[in-house]
C-alpha cells in the first residue's frame, strides 16, 4: 500500500475532511525533503496536508526555498504562503481548515490530534531504497572514523570526526556517541567527555537523512580486558536471535513482546541472564530513531518490510546495526563490506548472520 492510500484509509477511517503533518520526520515521510530551520521546536517550517490531493503550507520566508530544494517527492505541488508577521503555521492550517473536519500532528486549535506512526509502517520501495543509501553511507563514515582512533584520542574528539564526516555527506546525526574503555563498562549510553579511549573504544551513532534513521555501533581494541572478545560475541548472538525472531514475528503476527520474551531467553542462553533490564533492547526503525521500542507484553505489531534496530549489550560491550526485515531475507543496511566480521548464531533457532568482529580482536 503506497502512502496516498495510507492516507486515504485514514480520512475515511476518522471521517476526516483533510490530515496535516508538520512535525519533521512525519513531513520527511511524505515530501522526501527538510521542513526544519530550528532544530529547538517540535514543528518545522512547513506542513504537508492531504484531503485527497497534497497541499504544502509555508510562510514567505521559507515558500521558495520548500518549492525549490525540499519537496522530490510532490513535485509541482504549489506552496501555499502566509506572511511570516500575520499567524503562525499552526495558525495557517487553522485558516484552511475552518469548515472542516480534520488532524494534525501538531497542536492546532480546532484540530483533533494524529499520531504518524502507525502510518509510516511498512516501508515502501521508494523508502528501502534510500534506507539502503543512508545505511551503507553511515557505516562507511563509521568504519572511517574508527579505523583511525589511537588510545590518546579523546571521547569527544572521535564523536566530532563522526559528524564531520556525516554531515559532508548530508546526514545529521541526531546520536553520537563515543565510550572509552573506562566509561563504557560503567554506562551504556557513553555521551562523550573529555576522557581517552584507553584500551578500547566503542562508538555508536543513529543517522538520518530524508527523515529515515540509521543506526550502528562498532568497537576498536587496543589493549582490550579479557573479556571483551566473549561479552561481545554474546551480544551478537542476541542481537541475531533478535533479528531472527522479528522475521518469525512479522511472518506469524506476533507483537513486539513476543521478540523481546525471546531476546530475555537468548540472553539467559549466552550467560548473561538480566543483561537486558540495564538498557532498551531497541526495536522497529524507520522515520525515527526507533518507531517503538519493545519491552515486555509490548503490543505493537511486527511488520515487514521494515527496519529494525536491536542493540543487545553487555556490560562493556554492544552489537547494532539496522536492518531491512522482508519475508524472503534479512539484510543488513549498515554494512560496506570492508569491516571484520565474525557469524553470530542466532540461540534456539538455524540462523546465522555475519556480526561485525571488534577491530583489533578478530581471528
Amino acid at each position: 500500500m503506497d502512502k496516498r492510500e495510507r492516507l486515504e484509509r485514514t480520512l475515511e477511517a476518522r471521517d476526516l475532511d483533510s490530515i496535516w503533518f508538520a512535525r519533521p520526520n512525519a513531513f520527511a515521510w511524505l515530501t522526501g525533503g527538510n521542513n526544519v530551520v530550528d532544530r529547538e521546536g517540535d514543528a518545522g517550517v512547513a506542513a504537508v496536508g492531504f484531503d485527497g490531493e497534497f497541499r504544502v503550507v509555508a510562510n514567505n520566508i521559507e515558500a521558495d526555498r520548500i518549492a525549490a530544494e525540499e519537496l522530490p517527492d510532490l513535485e509541482g505541488v504549489a506552496i501555499e504562503r502566509f506572511s511570516w508577521y500575520e499567524t503562525s503555521l499552526a495558525e495557517a492550517i487553522a485558516d484552511r481548515t475552518e469548515d472542516e473536519r480534520a488532524a494534525a500532528d501538531i497542536d492546532v486549535p480546532g484540530l483533533e490530534g494524529v499520531d504518524p506512526t502507525e502510518l509510516r509502517q511498512p516501508l515502501t520501495e521508494r523508502d528501502r531504497e534510500r534506507y539502503r543509501e543512508l545505511g551503507r553511507e553511515t557505516a562507511t563514515v563509521l568504519e572511517s572514523v574508527c579505523r583511525e582512533l589511537e588510545p590518546g584520542d579523546t571521547e569527544r574528539e572521535v564523536v566530532s570526526a563522526l559528524r564531520v564526516g556525516l554531515s559532508a555527506r548530508g546526514i545529521e546525526s541526531p546520536v553520537a556517541l563515543a565510550g572509552g574503555s573506562e566509561r563504557a563498562q560503567q554506562y551504556r549510553h557513553y555521551t562523550p567527555t573529555e576522557a581517552e579511549l584507553g584500551d578500547y573504544a566503542l562508538v555508536s551513532v543513529t543517522a538520518e537523512r530524508g527523515g529515515l534513521h540509521a543506526s550502528c555501533t562498532r568497537a576498536v581494541a587496543f589493549d582490550p580486558p579479557d573479556w571483551l572478545g566473549e561479552r561481545h560475541r554474546a551480544a551478537a548472538r542476541v542481537e541475531a536471535t533478535a533479528l531472527a525472531a522479528t522475521r518469525e514475528a512479522a511472518t506469524n503476527g506476533d507483537t513486539a513482546g513476543d521478540v523481546f520474551d525471546s531476546i530475555r531467553e537468548a540472553y539467559a542462553a549466552v550467560g548473561h541472564d538480566g543483561e537486558w533490564e540495564r538498557h532498551h533492547q531497541g526495536g522497529a526503525a524507520g522515520f525515527a530513531g526507533r518507531e517503538w521500542i519493545a519491552t515486555p507484553d509490548h503490543e505493537a505489531p511486527v511488520r515487514s518490510p521494515m527496519a529494525y534496530a536491536w542493540n543487545p549489550t553487555v556490560q562493556g560491550a554492544k552489537s547494532e546495526d539496522t536492518a531491512l526485515v522482508t519475508e524472503a531475507e534479512i539484510e543488513v543496511l549498515t554494512e560496506t563490506g570492508e569491516w571484520p566480521t565474525f557469524t553470530a548464531t542466532a540461540v534456539d533457532r538455524s540462523f546465522e548472520l555475519e556480526r561485525p568482529a571488534v577491530l583489533g580482536l578478530e581471528e
